[in-house]
């Protein structure tokens, strides 16, 4: 055999081995194939497949059953961004198995049977930013640093309910992290200095047991962390609480305590210390419980506590609540308050003086609760909240709306009223309203009509979810209107409302309106009524079809029509909302990093979870939300093709939602031309919670065609989790 055919013959081996690696691969993994993206989760693999190429960029082995992970498993994923390992039963782990992974940047190894962490592991990943090491059998971190070479590591989790040691030089080569979790449920000793070399620490969460611990890691994050977070720990009392006076001395800016115990006795003593901290601004109790009444001894004064501002309970759990008392004695703390949100906490009166002492606020949060009448004629006391702005009352037990109007009348700041979701079932003639009050939030109140009981102040007003018949008052400064899910059969009269530029008619019993009708809504920016019974004429249809000035109302067509011509319906769809298509806008016109398009009723996770994530991130996004950056008095159709111009993404938050709001339809449908027609990759979907494909309606099918061809996003509800959602969804925003 010749020389050539030796070569020849060697060349064919090699690539038969790589295509039978590759058809392994595919067979473990099959969404490996053609992608950058490699799911393989979920899937019994015992081992990390063989086939992996440097194409790849995400690698998904979590909820195997991995054992070991060798020399060359990874050897040739030189490209990988991201590694998850989580829960799998790893144990061993070669020393060079992640030496040629120089552009890592997440590592999730939580939830394995690791017993020891080796430094020379993550020598070699210098681009590591997420480092995940938690729910391991690990009983310290060694003798020195696993960390020390990781120089831009931004977020690190370890701990495990066997972790029981931290040693100085345990964290050295760390300067900046921004967020620190350690799982210290059982963490014992504590050697003094061992978190001091990290510089700064953005925000720290430790689970944690012992207060002594607790008080010498605080001491080490005097000047270094800017939110501490405490959870999983019991301030029984008194006497154990003066071992975290150190705390007095911290420069930290928000203090959140989550899941902790406390009682009548410790409460004077952490507040004590809060109130001499020199820059806390904001303070916390999340899912807590308190065992007393409020009896507490010590009358506090606002004497070093000039910075607190926000104060925030969700959830606090006290079983003698109606025991509780009037809680003089932290009069003396509230004055300087501005924001205060107490959810689900059963609250059945604020005592007035609780209230006159809240010169400050200017947002209120109550909902959840149990105020009645007389108790918020009691709370809203004259003199109280004379500064407020803000006021949330939904879902407490409020019947008498006239009584609530009169209660509130006096707040002459009161700008956002909301008392949705309680029980008015009746409405008077008329109601007595603080007299700069214009929004106004009635949805879910059960009242069956509309009276002179409505402000003529209003801005925006939302009674959805109604057994309203008919709409007629005259609200002259009314802009947004909200009638959702009534007894609807004809539209509202224009000429009360002259200054209307958005309604809401979605889910009534609409079933036909006249030429007239529309055309005297021809000034508003939106019109959404999908979801009726239409009965409309093709003389009706092709008056909005050739209507010049049809594209500054966007009408929402329902599924089906009874009408005699379907291409004047589709011809009116067209002119609607075709007039215009998104382009790219040159790269030096680009503002924004993406669009962001979402249900209203999305919002807060969209603007306090995704928002605050992203534009806190390092670098920061710059994302466009049509609340914040819209330009005031433009048309809403060229505000939202500008905003997808001038994005490098569009960025979908998908939820049931969603796939009911008409508004979110446009947007898809204006993105829709770079998505398909550019032939780019402009589009990021975010799934916020499950959606059967049966649930998206047919006007969808450009949302069922995207679906069907790009990969989505999935919001985790498991914490843990999330850390890697956040991670996949700024590297899909970068690229």
């Amino acid at each position: 055999m010749t020389a050539h055919t030796w070569q020849v013959l060697a060349i064919y081996m090699v690539l038969a081995a790589s295509l039978s690696e590759q058809q392994a691969l595919k067979q473990a993994c099959p969404s490996c194939d053609a992608s950058q993206l490699c799911n393989c989760s979920s899937v019994g693999l015992e081992f990390i497949p063989t086939g992996l190429t440097a194409k790849i960029t995400v690698l998904n082995l979590a909820h195997n059953r991995i054992k070991h992970i060798q020399s060359q498993d990874l050897q040739q994923a030189v490209n990988l961004r991201a590694l998850l390992l989580q829960s799998n039963e790893i144990s061993s782990i070669d020393e060079d198995s992640f030496q040629s992974l120089e552009r890592l940047e997440l590592l999730d190894l939580s939830n394995n049977s690791l017993a020891h962490l080796s430094p020379v592991w993550f020598g070699h990943l210098f681009s590591l930013q997420h480092l995940h090491l938690q729910g391991n059998s690990y009983r310290d971190l060694g003798q020195s640093s696993p960390f020390s070479r990781l120089r831009n590591l931004s977020s690190l989790h370890l701990g495990n309910p066997q972790f029981s040691v931290i040693r100085q030089g345990n964290f050295e080569g760390i300067e900046f992290l921004h967020k620190l979790w350690i799982d210290g449920s059982n963490l014992s000793q504590y050697e003094p200095g061992s978190l001091k070399s990290i510089k700064e620490i953005n925000h720290m969460i430790i689970n944690i047991r012992s207060i002594n611990t607790l008080s010498e890691i605080v001491r080490d994050l005097l000047n270094s962390v800017s939110w501490l977070e405490v959870r999983r720990i019991a301030f029984s009392s008194a006497a154990e609480m003066q071992v975290l006076r150190v705390m007095s001395s911290s420069f930290a800016k928000k203090i959140s305590f989550r899941q902790t115990l406390l009682t009548d006795a410790t409460v004077p003593e952490i507040v004590s210390i809060l109130e001499d901290m020199p820059k806390l601004v904001e303070l916390e109790l999340v899912d807590c419980r308190l065992l007393g009444t409020g009896q507490w001894k010590i009358e506090f004064q606002a004497k070093k506590s000039q910075t607190l501002r926000v104060f925030t309970i969700k959830k606090l759990s006290i079983e003698e609540f109606y025991l509780f008392t009037d809680l003089e004695a932290v009069e003396g703390l509230l004055s300087l308050f501005t924001r205060v949100t107490v959810q689900n906490t059963k609250v059945f009166l604020v005592p007035c003086k609780i209230s006159q002492h809240l010169r400050s606020l200017v947002y209120l949060d109550l909902s959840a609760n149990l105020l009645g009448d007389l108790s918020l004629e009691h709370s809203a006391c004259q003199g109280a909240w004379p500064s407020l702005q803000t006021l949330n009352l939904s879902q407490n037990s409020l019947s008498d709306l006239e009584m609530t109007s009169k209660s509130l009348s006096h707040l002459g700041n009161l700008i956002v009223l909301d008392i949705s979701l309680n029980n008015f079932g009746e409405i008077p003639e008329e109601c007595k309203w603080p007299k700069h009050l214009k929004y106004l939030n009635l949805s879910s109140t059960q009242i069956p009509k509309v009276t002179a009981c409505i402000p003529d102040t209003l801005e925006v007003l939302d009674v959805s979810g109604n057994n309203l018949k008919e709409f007629g008052r005259r609200l002259p400064s009314l802009k947004e209107l909200y009638l959702t899910r009534n007894q609807l059969k004809t539209l509202p009269g224009a000429a009360p409302i002259p200054n209307l530029v958005s309604l809401s008619v979605r889910r009534n019993k609409l079933n036909s309106f006249s030429k007239e009708e529309f055309e005297s809504f021809r000034r508003m920016e939106l019109l959404d009524a999908s979801d009726n019974n239409f009965i409309c004429s093709c003389e009706f249809l092709s008056f909005i079809h050739h209507e010049a000035r049809l594209a500054q109302v966007l009408v929402g067509w329902p599924d089906k029509y009874v009408c005699d011509s379907p291409l004047a319906v589709r011809g009116a769809q067209v002119g609607a909302v075709a007039r215009r298509k998104p382009k790219r806008a040159p790269p030096k016109d680009v503002c924004y990093d993406a669009f962001v398009s979402y249900s209203e009723n999305d919002s807060e996770w969209v603007e306090n979870t995704m928002v605050r994530e992203l534009e806190q991130a390092c670098p920061p996004f710059r994302l466009c939300l049509h609340k914040r950056d819209f330009v005031p008095g433009k048309w809403i159709v060229d505000n939202i093709i500008d905003s997808i111009e001038k994005s490098r993404k569009t960025l979908f938050v998908l939820s049931e939602h969603f796939v009911q709001s008409e508004w979110c339809k446009y947007e898809l449908d204006f993105s829709h031309f770079r998505l398909f027609d550019e032939n780019n990759d402009a589009a990021i979907l975010i799934l916020l919670e499950p959606i059967q494909s049966k649930a998206i309606p047919k006007r969808f099918c450009k949302l069922r065609k995207i679906m069907n061809t790009k990969t989505y996003l999935e919001w985790p509800l498991e914490e843990e989790q999330q850390q890697m959602f956040w991670y996949n969804l700024k590297i899909a925003l970068r690229f």
